[in-house]
């Protein structure tokens, strides 16, 4: 297969990052490769690609040299194929698609740990929005700056959706369920008995997200492997900034990185075990990245659009994930909230 032209690859990236408003040093990498291989001979680079050395170039990273090993072999970098698999779609219809698709939401708060509202105020402004249902995951007792649900009050709020339940409008229903924190050994912070009575559930990394890359990966896999485990949320804990809060300098002080872990691995269980990866929705969240979305497109999991919602108003949020889940590929049919409630249960329960 003849070789393409790496230097145009790496420039189409930049180019690509670029329009897509991607962060500065990200642009600067690819642009920065793109130099130092026009400057390098045919022959070395070659020689670099057959002994593994091309990141030994100055400006060349991991990233950029396997895009260049890629090119020389003639084929189309993943990295590029990945940028390029949206263009063509015209992204405000193919969200606003995606969002006329979702029945519900599978990441909800209430009052009962750190939400601003009771329970039947956010079923109520759900059905006004037109769900069929929503998922309600108050955190679990270990997350007790969010008033996480203890068993005895887990079992209290289970009583008191059911009775909500028969008073809603028809059409529109709660499911019950948990945000329930992934602890440091990957087990999830809730009794198991409690958890197998859960339509659905929610985990999540709430606690050491700095914690080295190794750590990291066992302890979202062993979670993603609990048979009661069935979203996978905000997969990477960062916080970006979001705009309206407050000036520069405050909002700056509410970011955080993303969490280190091993992408492929991660997906990889989430592929083996059933399990979804959820979509966050929340402006100061946005996760997973788009870079990490698009991967995990590729690789085939399924999804759930949520907003993490603390707030009636916040159930509208949703455009915001599907706008990113439209420009990244995600199929509909691969969207767990686009399902029937029945169905959403049906796969749930297979995890058992």
């Amino acid at each position: 297969m003849a070789s393409r032209d790496p230097v145009a690859d790496l420039r189409r990236i930049a180019f690509l990052l670029e329009r897509a408003n991607e962060a500065t040093y990200r642009v600067r990498a690819f642009r920065s490769a793109a130099a130092t291989v026009s400057k390098t001979p045919p022959d070395e680079l070659a020689a670099r690609v057959e002994a593994g050395t091309l990141a030994k170039l100055p400006g060349i990273g991991d990233v950029t040299a396997r895009c260049v090993a890629e090119s020389l072999a003639g084929e189309e970098p993943v990295y590029l194929r990945r940028l390029t698999a949206a263009e063509g779609t015209e992204i405000p219809a193919a969200a606003a698609a995606l969002r006329a698709a979702l029945r519900g939401d599978c990441h909800v708060h209430s009052d009962w740990s750190d939400g601003g509202s009771p329970i039947e105020e956010m079923a109520l402004a759900a059905a006004d929005l037109g769900h069929e249902y929503f998922v309600l995951t108050d955190h679990s007792p270990r997350l007790t700056v969010a008033r996480g649900l203890t068993a005895d009050r887990l079992r209290r709020q289970l009583d008191h959706v059911a009775m909500l339940n028969e008073a809603l409008p028809d059409g529109f229903r709660i499911l019950t369920g948990i945000e329930v924190d992934i602890l440091e050994d990957g087990s999830l912070d809730q009794e198991e008995e409690l958890l197998a009575r859960l339509d659905v559930v929610v985990g999540s990394v709430h606690s050491k997200l700095r914690d080295d890359a190794s750590r990291m990966t066992r302890r979202m896999v062993t979670a993603i492997g609990n048979p009661h485990l069935d979203v996978l949320g905000h997969m990477t804990g960062r916080k970006v900034s979001a705009a309206g809060e407050g000036d520069a300098a405050h909002r700056r002080a509410r970011t955080r990185p993303p969490s280190d872990f091993d992408l492929e691995k991660v997906l990889a269980a989430c592929l083996d075990h059933g399990k979804a990866i959820e979509i966050n929705s929340r402006p100061d969240r946005l996760d997973p990245p788009k870079r990490m979305l698009t991967v995990a497109v590729e690789a085939g999991c399924v999804f759930s659009i949520d907003t993490d919602a603390h707030a009636p108003g916040q159930l509208d949020w949703l455009d915001f994930g599907c706008g990113r889940a439209a420009l990244c590929g995600v199929p509909a049919d691969r969207v767990v909230n686009t399902w029937t409630a029945e169905r959403l249960l049906e796969w749930t329960g297979s995890h058992g």
